[in-house]
């Protein structure tokens, strides 16, 4: 009686985080906040202690993932500003041919997808995108799912995204291994949700590139733009850290001087201060930005990422709801005791969230949440732990429709109808995320 009690419990803060996300159109933050209490009462917990475990859990979820995000926004904000973006994005198609323009434009999003959130190299894309199209007569979708998918994959799998940020958090999972085998994960789908899916997705929807517009006539100056190598170096260095020092750990040499002061460089936080401080120096002060400049374009980038920042938050919450009202433990169990694998089990939940609220930040963290005392039975140093939260990722995406913000950014910046769009972008991202999973799977089997 008591496990029934409980399962409704969670049931019944999911339902109320769908309904009013999707129907009364309340903010995520808001919602994750009633439903966390809603399910706490349900769950036997007093109504003036039902926001104790959602507030613990958001302040430890900001303070482990939170400097991460701002950080990681500062990064993407100075290659913006800078030209940086640009200069990456440039150089690429200059080098190619139109056959293979599909694959540079993945190869493009792929690169600055590392350190952007995903509407923010929608932004920078897109308009390459068009123009590119127009200036080569391609069909739009021919060029446009390869640079989408590459965005995407980056956002579903490696950090430092919020989502995959969030999930290794909740799992405490080993970034520097979960960020090696997400870019594993990563290429591969790419490839098919990319360039080969985009060859039908241009059957389906075979439309040209929107007419140019007097707002889109830009004005470049390449001379005070940063160099290429300069660009892909600041994109690549955190990576580069974080990789070190997951090799150091695997290697078993963290206990040499040398080897501590790597694995302190390569830690998240560190990894990626060292990469916003070689960006303002090579993006900014080499370029003769002045520093009250400089300063602004950093401050800047923290606006747009508070929204971002309390729903990753709002979703540690619910977890910590979770995980002390014993809702989570319950479910595990009943997940162990199944023959369901606890990789398409984290998927699944991860869909069904996706699905009902259209968010893929909101999906992952909750997903994670419902799967983070699964992982208790678990050697955190195992690569399981890792591809669960790459199962995750992989659910999060799963076909975006009309109750997400990034459909009808496509549909208006694509000029496209909700049934192209759910042809092209909604097409895409199921691709993406089943083979994603897929890939998953098949790098399970090697643990």
């Amino acid at each position: 009686m008591e496990l029934l009690h409980l399962v409704l419990a969670a049931i019944a803060g999911i339902v109320i985080i769908v309904l009013l996300i999707t129907q009364v159109k309340l903010h995520p933050l808001l919602s994750l906040m009633v439903g966390s209490a809603g399910m706490a009462i349900f769950a036997g917990v007093a109504y003036d202690k039902s926001w104790d475990s959602f507030t613990t859990g958001l302040g430890a979820t900001v303070a482990n993932v939170g400097l991460l995000i701002v950080l990681g926004s500062m990064i993407g904000t100075l290659l913006v500003a800078s030209g940086g973006a640009d200069r990456i994005v440039d150089t690429i198609i200059a080098k190619t041919t139109s056959r293979s323009l599909p694959w540079a434009m993945a190869l493009i999003a792929f690169c600055v997808g590392i350190p952007l959130f995903f509407e923010v190299g929608v932004v920078i894309l897109i308009p390459v995108v068009i123009y590119t199209a127009r200036r080569l007569h391609q069909p739009l979708m021919i060029i446009a799912i390869p640079a989408l998918a590459g965005l995407s994959t980056l956002h579903a799998f490696v950090p430092p995204h919020p989502g995959p940020l969030a999930a290794i958090s909740s799992v405490h999972a080993n970034l520097g291994l979960t960020l090696g085998l997400g870019l594993l994960v990563a290429v591969p789908t790419v490839i098919v949700a990319g360039p080969l899916f985009a060859k039908l997705a241009a059957r389906w929807v075979p439309v040209l590139a929107p007419e140019e517009t007097e707002n889109e006539q830009q004005q470049t100056d390449n001379d005070n733009k940063p160099s290429f190598a300069v660009s892909l170096f600041i994109i690549l260095l955190p990576v580069i850290l974080m990789m070190m020092s997951s090799i150091i750990d695997i290697a078993g040499a963290a206990g040499s001087v040398i080897g501590r002061f790597l694995v302190f460089v390569g830690s998240p936080l560190t990894a990626l201060f060292i990469t916003t401080v070689v960006a303002m120096l090579l993006l900014g002060t080499a370029r003769g930005v002045k520093r009250d400049e400089l300063n602004k374009i950093v401050g800047g980038s923290l606006a747009p990422i508070a929204s971002i920042l309390l729903i990753v938050g709002a979703g540690g919450g619910f977890k910590q709801t979770l995980v002390d009202s014993g809702i989570a433990d319950v479910i595990a169990h009943g997940i162990t005791e199944s023959a369901i694998s606890p990789l398409f089990a984290g998927w699944l939940v991860a869909v069904l969230i996706r699905l009902a609220t259209g968010s893929a930040t909101v999906a992952t963290v909750t997903a994670a949440g419902i799967m983070a005392p699964l992982v208790q039975t678990m050697d955190l140093s195992s690569p399981m732990v890792s591809l669960l939260v790459l199962a995750i990722g992989a659910g999060s995406v799963f076909f975006s429709h009309v109750n997400d913000a990034g459909f009808w950014l496509i549909k208006e910046y694509f000029h496209l109808s909700v049934g192209q769009t759910i042809k092209t972008w909604s097409m895409m991202e199921t691709v993406l995320s089943v083979f994603g999973l897929a890939v998953v799977m098949l790098l399970s089997l090697a643990f």
